[in-house]
């Protein structure tokens, strides 16, 4: 880890990481650059955790430091450009069966400042509420997010609730989180996945004209 703000986040030393980054910020550090290093230390995290070396409270705690370093972030982004109107509207969630959210956070914020109206509905949600939350919302794009393999079939099962509700020709869905493939797209029925944040800026971009 070449950089201290990814050693302190990826090692969980809240206090400094957070000190580290209003350091970076007070000295006119991109903002984007900031972010990076926090999308780094999050894969280090999802990687030590997948090894068995963090556990469910050090995923929490990475959650709310990516949380703390957005929230000094996010003023500096919106700042660093001219105000733009809504592109375009994004529902997301992590599937039913699945609590990790560290991924989905980074994107829900990574498509916020770069201009889309979001609705994140949280974890563990159910294929039923991202039906009626399409009706009530009318996205163009719909986020499935999951770390866990199991996560697959839940993202299966949502998308065949959004075809059987009569709504999949007015939604683009992408996919996202754990190791997921163009495998994974063709069997849950999705449109697309995103390795990264800015790949899911990027197809929202070129589904959203």
């Amino acid at each position: 880890m070449s950089d201290k703000l990814v050693a302190a986040l990826a090692e969980i030393r809240e206090g400094e990481a957070m000190k580290i980054a209003q350091e970076y910020l007070d000295q006119g550090r991109d903002p984007t650059q900031i972010l990076e290093f926090a999308r780094q230390a999050m894969d280090l995290v999802g990687e030590r955790f997948a090894r068995g070396e963090y556990f469910s409270p050090e995923l929490v705690m990475a959650g709310e430091m990516m949380n703390g370093i957005s929230a000094l972030v996010k003023p500096k982004l919106a700042g660093a450009g001219p105000a733009a109107k809504k592109r375009g509207k994004v529902l997301i969630g992590t599937v039913k069966g699945d609590i990790h959210d560290i991924g989905k956070n980074i994107v829900t914020f990574m498509l916020d400042v770069n201009g889309f109206e979001v609705k994140d509905l949280g974890i563990d949600v159910p294929k039923e509420t991202f039906v009626a939350e399409i009706k009530a919302f009318e996205p163009q794009v719909v986020g499935l997010s999951g770390f866990l393999t199991l996560a697959y079939d839940a993202m299966k099962e949502a998308v065949d609730a959004i075809v059987a509700a009569g709504l999949r020709d007015k939604v683009k869905v992408m996919i996202g989180g754990g190791q997921i493939t163009d495998e994974v797209v063709r069997y849950t029925g999705a449109d697309a996945y995103g390795l990264d944040a800015m790949a899911a800026v990027t197809l929202a971009n070129g589904w959203i004209k």
